[in-house]
Parts: C-alpha cells; sequence; structure tokens
C-alpha cells in the first residue's frame, strides 16, 4: 500500500505537466486558420506608378511657350504653365506666365515704316507746323497669374482672366519743323507770340512714359493643332501716373512779336519770358496727359503648349 501510494504521488505531479507539454506540441486549429491567411501588406506603390495613371500631369506637360507682337511694346514672349489635365477643379483652371516684349529687335525697321507712312511732308500740328523723324522705343516685363473660369470645357476653356504686376516704359520723339516760301515762321507758346527768322524752324518733342503697377486683363487661347494655339490678351497696367513731355525749341534766329515789335530772345529779359512761356504750356499738356494714368497693353501670337 505504501508502494502504491508513493506512485499515485509522483503520477500526481508528473501527469499535469506531461499533458500541458503534450498540449503544447498538438497544433491549434484556430492558430493554424489564422496563420494560414495572410496579413494585407501596407501599400508601397511608388510615386511614379501612380502618377503613370496620368501621365498627362506630368512634366513637361502644361508648359507653355508663346511668341508674338504687343501693339503697345514690340515684340512680345512668355513662358508658363497651365494644365487642363488635372483631376483638380482649381488646379486645372490655374496657370502663370512670365511676359516680356521689346521693339529693340525691330526698332530700325519700325521706325522706318512709319516715317514712310508719315512722308517727307510730316503730320501738321498746327499752321506751318509739322512733326516727322519720329522714333519709338517700347519694352516691358510682367508676372501674370491666369484664372480659367470653364478649366478643360472645350472652347469655352480657352478664356481667360489675367492679373499681375507689370513695369516697362515707352519714349517717343520727333522732329518738329516749319517752311515758308514768303514770310516768317509764327506760333504761339503760352500767352506769348514768336516767329523764326529765314522761313524756316526746328524743334524736337519728346514724350516719355514709365510705368510700374498691377495689371488687369482678359484673353484666350484658340486651339489649331497638334498643341500650337493663337493667343490674344487686352488689358491695362494702372500705373497710377501718365506719360511725361518735352520740348526744345532752339533760340537761334527766334524773335518775340508779342508787343509788336520784334525782339531777339536772346536777352535775358524775353528769354526769361521764353522759358516761362514753355513751361506754362508743358504744365498744360502734362495736366491733359495726367488724366490718362493707365497703360494698354493688347497682344496677339502664336503659342505652343506641350
Amino acid at each position: 500500500m505504501k508502494k502504491i501510494s508513493i506512485i499515485s504521488l509522483i503520477a500526481a505531479f508528473v501527469a499535469p505537466a506531461f499533458a500541458e507539454e503534450s498540449m503544447a506540441e498538438m497544433p491549434d486549429n484556430d492558430t493554424e486558420v489564422i496563420a494560414e491567411q495572410p496579413l494585407s501588406e501596407p501599400d508601397t506603390t511608388p510615386a511614379e506608378a501612380i502618377t503613370s495613371s496620368n501621365p498627362k500631369i506630368r512634366f513637361p506637360h502644361g508648359m507653355q511657350i508663346g511668341v508674338g507682337v504687343s501693339v503697345s511694346s514690340g515684340l512680345n514672349g512668355f513662358i508658363g504653365y497651365n494644365n487642363k489635365n488635372f483631376d483638380s477643379f482649381w488646379a486645372k483652371r490655374f496657370g502663370v506666365r512670365f511676359d516680356f516684349a521689346s521693339i529693340s529687335p525691330i526698332k530700325t525697321k519700325l521706325n522706318s515704316k512709319i516715317n514712310d507712312w508719315v512722308g517727307n511732308e510730316g503730320i501738321e500740328i498746327d499752321d506751318d507746323l509739322n512733326i516727322n523723324n519720329i522714333s519709338l522705343s517700347a519694352k516691358h516685363f510682367g508676372a501674370l497669374i491666369d484664372f480659367y473660369p470653364f478649366g478643360d470645357t472645350w472652347f469655352l476653356g480657352g478664356l481667360r482672366l489675367s492679373g499681375g504686376y507689370m513695369t516697362g516704359k515707352m519714349d517717343i520723339s520727333a522732329d518738329i519743323y516749319g517752311t515758308l516760301k514768303n514770310g516768317n515762321i509764327e506760333f504761339e507758346l503760352g500767352n506769348r507770340k514768336y516767329y523764326y527768322e529765314g522761313n524756316t524752324m526746328y524743334g524736337k518733342a519728346d514724350l516719355n512714359w514709365k510705368y510700374s503697377g498691377p495689371y488687369l486683363g482678359a484673353g484666350f487661347d484658340l486651339g489649331l493643332f497638334l498643341g500650337f494655339k493663337i493667343y490674344m490678351d487686352a488689358g491695362v497696367v494702372f500705373a497710377g501716373n501718365g506719360a511725361t513731355i518735352d520740348l526744345d525749341v532752339p533760340l537761334d534766329g527766334l524773335k518775340d512779336i508779342t508787343d509788336g515789335i520784334p525782339q531777339s530772345v536772346t536777352n535775358t529779359e524775353l528769354k526769361e519770358k521764353f522759358e516761362k512761356a514753355k513751361r506754362d504750356a508743358l504744365s498744360e499738356a502734362q495736366d491733359e496727359l495726367n488724366n490718362v494714368d493707365f497703360y494698354p497693353l493688347i497682344k496677339l501670337g502664336f503659342m505652343y503648349r506641350f
């Protein structure tokens, strides 16, 4: 009996441990089911693969270049970006441009054409007075944001509103001259009367306009083929100032006849009166020019959008 009790006691301790070890070695059906179902892996798709689903939004798609003419600034060009293939409502409607223009590349030919049109007799500005030998120079630079309200809608998608900042200048100079076969060239300046001896007179007039300010305009891109388009812009620069004018009239041979007796303007008193009369006349003209404090820009040309 004593022997059996010892064996029973040992069995009582060993059996649970043996059972636990056996259970550990036995496969758990539930665990196997979970293990056999692999966990979902995180999305590691590269950005290139996502973008490739819409290749038309990858660089250089949306880049645009344009070449044309500006009525008031010469040869016009721009570089910019606008992509109508974006899925975003706003992204497809906005674009940017850097716009520039200059008369310099065509200045000689343009001025020659203008003076051919004016002719040898020039343009009459007063009795016996004309202007000729006109010289024009202009340029501008600007940064613009374009908004296409209709997005990529066919035809209407080319309409845009533009805003930004422009800076530039325009210079116009011309010779003033007069000739008579008989008599003297007479003219008024301010409230005084003058004439030139020798039946001829020459002077020079200059108009200069330096402007900088906000730009507001509208335009369109009209598609032709394979990314080529016609572009047109019309707007104004709110410069806040008008053009300035200057007049250079030589004193040699100039007579003051305000009091009825011809007197040479070379003497100090009459020279001062002449300079004052010129300042008054220029001031009056300047007041009128200051009323026009916005600079117009009209551009037309061809563009290509990648």
